[in-house]
C-alpha cells in the first residue's frame, strides 16, 4: 500500500492530530500567552476542525497559528501531501506538478512551496571537528542563453553567473551559501562562521584558498586541470567528490526540475536540497521519517506571500 494512502493525507481531522502529535509531543501550548494549563478544544457544530481555547489569556488557536500553515486556506491534509512529496523527490518537485496533483491553483502552489522551503531551513550548528574533512568548493548557475546576451563576446563568463559556495562535512552534513560574488574574503568568511578549526579542509586549487593553511588543521588540494581527481597520501584521500556530487544533484534539479528560479529566490532552493542532502537515506532517514523532520521546523517560520515574492 502507499504511503499517501495513509489516513491523514486525506482526513483533515487525522491531519490535524497528525500534526499536532509532532508539533505539540507534551501537549498543546497557547501560541497567544504560552500556557500549557487550562486548554480545552472547542466543541460546538459550528467549531472548525482542531480548533482550542485557552481559558488564561481567553483566545482560541490551531496548530496552524506562528507556522508555516498560519493563515493559509488550503486543508491542511493538502499541505502533508506536498510536504511529502517535496521532501521524497530527490531533485525536487516543481509547482507545476504540485499545482496538478493537489487540485490548487499554480500560484497556490508556488506559494507553498517556498513555505516548505522556509521550514527546511538547517541550523547554524559549525561542521566538522577534530579527525573530520570538510570539502569546500564554489559553483556558478545561471541560464546561459541570458548570460550570453550579457556578454560582448557571445561566451558565459563566471562573473554574469550566480555564484553558490558549498561546504560538506564528509559523511555528514551540507551547508550551502548564495553570494553576490566569490572571492576570497568572501569564502573565508563563510569558512570561518561554518568550519571547526580543528577540521581538516580539501578544496581544488582554486585561488579563493591561498589562506586557507592559516586557519585549519591542514589545508589538502587536489589539481583539477592537471586532470587529478584524487590523490592518495597513506590513509588519507584527498578529493572534492562529495562536494561536487552535490552540486549534480543540485544542477539537475533546478535545470530539469525547477527549470526557472529568480535569483531573489535562490536561498530558498538552496535550503531545499540542503535539507534532502542532510537527511538522506545514506544516513538511515527514509521519506517519510524526512518528512517527519521537516515538520519540526515548521514553527516560528511563517512566511507571508508579499515576502515570499521579496529577498529576506
Amino acid at each position: 500500500m502507499s504511503v499517501l494512502s495513509d489516513r491523514h493525507f486525506h482526513d483533515e481531522a487525522a491531519a490535524y492530530r497528525w500534526v499536532e502529535a509532532r508539533v505539540w509531543p507534551e501537549g498543546p501550548v497557547c501560541p497567544h500567552c504560552g500556557g500549557v494549563d487550562r486548554i480545552s478544544p472547542m466543541k460546538g457544530k459550528s467549531t472548525r476542525t482542531g480548533v482550542y481555547k485557552c481559558y488564561q489569556c481567553r483566545k482560541p488557536f490551531t496548530v496552524k497559528v506562528g507556522t508555516i500553515f498560519e493563515s493559509s486556506h488550503v486543508q491542511l491534509r493538502l499541505w502533508l501531501q506536498a510536504i511529502f512529496l517535496i521532501s521524497s523527490s530527490k531533485k525536487g518537485i516543481s509547482a507545476n506538478q504540485l499545482h496538478r496533483t493537489l487540485g490548487v491553483t499554480l500560484k497556490t502552489a508556488w506559494f507553498m512551496g517556498h513555505r516548505i522551503r522556509e521550514a527546511m531551513t538547517g541550523g547554524k550548528t559549525p561542521l566538522g571537528g577534530k579527525g573530520k574533512v570538510v570539502e569546500v568548493d564554489e559553483t556558478y548557475f545561471g541560464d546561459k542563453e541570458v548570460i550570453r546576451k550579457r556578454t560582448k563576446l557571445g561566451k558565459a563568463s563566471h562573473s554574469s553567473k550566480r555564484s553558490v559556495v558549498s561546504l560538506v562535512e564528509r559523511g555528514g552534513s551540507v551547508r550551502t551559501f548564495h553570494v553576490d560574488r566569490a572571492d576570497a574574503s568572501t569564502v573565508m568568511g563563510i569558512m570561518r562562521a561554518n568550519i571547526r578549526a580543528s577540521s581538516e579542509i580539501h578544496t581544488d586549487e582554486s585561488r579563493l584558498y591561498n589562506n586557507v593553511k592559516n586557519g585549519y588543521d591542514g589545508h589538502h588540494t587536489v589539481i583539477h586541470s592537471g586532470k587529478e581527481y584524487v590523490r592518495y597520501e597513506g590513509e588519507r584521500t584527498v578529493h572534492t567528490n562529495t562536494v561536487e556530487g552535490y552540486f549534480s544533484v543540485f544542477k539537475r534539479g533546478m535545470k530539469g526540475t525547477y527549470q526557472h528560479c529568480a535569483e531573489k529566490h535562490l536561498h530558498r532552493y538552496l535550503a531545499e536540497f540542503d535539507f534532502r542532502y542532510n537527511n538522506r537515506t545514506k544516513l538511515g532517514v527514509n521519506d517519510e521519517a524526512r518528512a517527519n523532520k521537516m515538520l519540526s521546523g515548521v514553527v516560528g517560520k511563517r512566511l507571508t506571500y508579499q515576502t515570499a515574492k521579496e529577498r529576506d
